[in-house]
């Protein structure tokens, strides 16, 4: 399924754990200073309304005067779990995407505002910066550096899977039980 950003709250309803889906329009990355930042109460120089935060540190040089990404894997989404619910709901985020999935904060938050988490495939990262059309523009690069920064990315069907939807299920959270059970079922066995 591709779905456009901006991305309407009935679109992220329709979605389920499990689902494969490419994402074209407009993502923005965000790591761990910007995810403060806004927490904290900061501006937010772009409107993120429908669209996605990405968990991610490009890498991002210029050519012949224009951004170009070379790299654009995913990093780990859990240490945004203390932010992530404020941000999605100040910010009107539709999907957040990065790997290793987040927390039940988060999860709740999904549930709430229509938002949805995406799993982007870790150790891609030049594979997923295929995908980038254009860097339509960056905030906070001098303040926060290139990894830290806001980059607007432009992208044509960015595959991901979703791993917590806005019913409330969580593909993490399954396997962290199933795993549990599992270690329980071995230890009573010993």
């Amino acid at each position: 399924m591709i779905i456009t950003t901006p991305i309407s709250e009935e679109v992220i309803r329709s979605l389920h754990v499990g689902q494969v889906v490419e994402i074209s329009g407009m993502i923005y990355t965000g790591r761990d200073v910007v995810h403060r930042h806004l927490f904290d109460g900061g501006d937010c120089p772009v409107d993120m309304r429908g669209s996605a935060i990405y968990h991610c540190g490009p890498v991002v040089v210029q050519e012949n005067g224009v951004w170009v990404v070379k790299a654009a894997g995913p990093t780990t989404s859990i240490r945004e779990e203390p932010y992530q619910a404020e941000v999605i709901r100040r910010l009107g985020l539709r999907g957040v995407i990065g790997k290793g999935g987040m927390g039940a904060k988060t999860l709740a938050a999904c549930q709430e505002h229509g938002c949805v988490y995406m799993h982007a495939i870790g150790g891609a990262a030049q594979v997923l910066a295929e995908v980038v059309t254009e860097v339509r523009d960056v905030d906070f690069l001098k303040e926060f550096g290139s990894p830290e920064a806001i980059w607007h990315l432009a992208v044509e069907r960015f595959p991901v899977v979703i791993t917590m939807d806005a019913h409330g299920n969580s593909l993490h959270a399954d396997v962290e039980k199933a795993s549990a059970d599992k270690l329980q079922e071995l230890i009573e066995q010993i």
